[in-house]
């Protein structure tokens, strides 16, 4: 019997070590997102308060102003905590990632309004957007490198499958606080106090979030590269000069991910009320399903690119939306399995690349450069196409052109259909 205890001990203890590795990973993402989403789904509430208008579209209009702004500091925060990570450990870029969300998250749930301390209160919630802007550009690089890094080559595709499955989990638990606070307090109660509450639970998760993290192990290739002297300094113009494949590669297979993720999430349940004859509650209760079925999806995807490679999913991915995007979201009707059916569609085939991208990329990379190569150039991209995306959607609705966005799409899926097909095999790579 002892003996059994003693071998079965190391087995739960390396599984306990995988799934603290896995949440410590993970866990900032959920927090992050979560507190990056919270900010559109209440701005109805608090963009009068703190852009005072007349008219309530001009103040929400101002209002996103500020998610713009801090959307395109995402490059600037891959760039800078990735060049941290990489100078100085994963472990430390994942805390400082989940410091500067926090930090930020309180301020503006106890931010004084505009009617109590001026203008000083827009001031201060765009510095506090900025930085979590900044968070969750570093966010993405330095939680890529960290969990693939971690990860047996053999499982690395497994555990990457995380980042964006905690991602989505923050996205749905900010849409089930949203719920509970409007159908729980009534306009003039959220208006007063109801947005601040939101801001709060992520300020504090985030605490949270960040004793966590300050517990993990640093990674072994992190380790091996310290331990074998000074850690050269690296500019990205270095990077773009000795890794240049790498990048043009990371750039042309993020081109068709930069639009899926919003198109799917939030532009379908406007297409499908607009052009399909949805209503409000049927198009968000589809897409708040196929979030949930897409969450779910992403390790089994993970595990199938471990099995069989990278390529053939990332194919796969590219192929369903070249070909069948168009026809399939203009399928689009009124009912909730029409709805549903046309958003699994597009977040499942997302999922292929989702699962894997952190693989894949981790794999691009060596380790000096790793987290800063991911965060930068990926934000880059993220920023320039997915950043103008909802703006785009807007200008072509109101000109009544809106499918048009479809055909751009299908033209990012091309371009990244090329970068697919012609990138190296990468499953099992052993990471130097």
């Amino acid at each position: 019997m002892d003996a059994e205890i003693g071998y079965l001990t190391p087995g739960r203890t390396r599984r306990r070590s995988i799934a603290r590795t896995i949440f410590a990973g993970s866990i900032g993402n959920t927090v992050e997102w979560f507190d990056w989403t919270i900010y559109t789904v209440f701005a109805i509430y608090f963009s009068n308060q703190f852009f005072p208008s007349q008219d309530t579209t001009v103040a929400l209009l101002a209002t996103f102003s500020v998610f713009a702004i801090g959307f395109f500091m995402r490059p600037l925060g891959g760039w800078l905590i990735g060049t941290f990570s990489d100078r100085h450990g994963r472990r430390s870029a994942l805390t400082l990632s989940i410091l500067l969300m926090a930090v930020p998250s309180l301020v503006i749930a106890l931010l004084p309004t505009y009617s109590q301390i001026g203008v000083f209160a827009p001031i201060l919630l765009v510095l506090a957007r900025m930085t979590q802007g900044l968070s969750v550009g570093g966010e993405y690089g330095a939680a890529t490198t960290f969990l693939t890094e971690s990860a047996p080559a053999k499982r690395r595709g497994f555990y990457g499958s995380f980042l964006f499955l905690s991602i989505a989990l923050g996205l749905l638990i900010a849409s089930g606080i949203a719920w509970v606070l409007t159908n729980n307090l009534n306009r003039t109660q959220m208006e007063l106090f109801g947005w601040r509450i939101p801001f709060l639970i992520g300020g504090l998760a985030s605490l949270i979030g960040l004793w966590l993290r300050r517990n993990v192990d640093e990674t072994q290739a992190y380790k091996d590269m310290a331990n074998k002297g000074e850690i050269p300094k690296r500019s990205l113009r270095w990077i773009w000069r000795h890794h240049r494949p790498a990048v043009l590669r990371l750039i042309g297979t993020s081109v068709l991910p930069a639009f899926s993720f919003y198109l799917f999430v939030s532009y379908l349940p406007i297409y499908a009320i607009q052009r399909g004859g949805a209503t409000p509650e049927v198009a968000f209760r589809a897409s708040t399903v196929s979030i949930a079925i897409f969450m779910c999806a992403l390790p089994f995807f993970g595990r199938f690119s471990d099995r069989f490679g990278r390529k053939p999913q990332l194919i796969a991915f590219a192929c369903a939306y070249l070909f069948f995007l168009y026809p399939v979201v203009n399928s689009v009707g009124s009912g909730f399995w029409s709805v549903l059916l046309v958003e699994c569609f597009g977040l499942l085939a997302y999922g292929l690349y989702a699962s894997i991208a952190p693989a894949m990329m981790a794999e691009l990379f060596n380790t000096e450069v790793r987290a800063v190569g991911i965060g930068a150039f990926y934000n880059v991209v993220i920023a320039l196409l997915g950043g103008t995306t909802p703006y785009l959607m807007a200008w072509l609705q109101s000109i009544n052109l809106e499918s048009w966005f479809l055909v751009y799409v299908c033209a990012g899926a091309a371009i990244s259909l090329y970068s697919f097909i012609e990138m190296p095999e990468t499953r099992g790579k052993t990471l130097d």
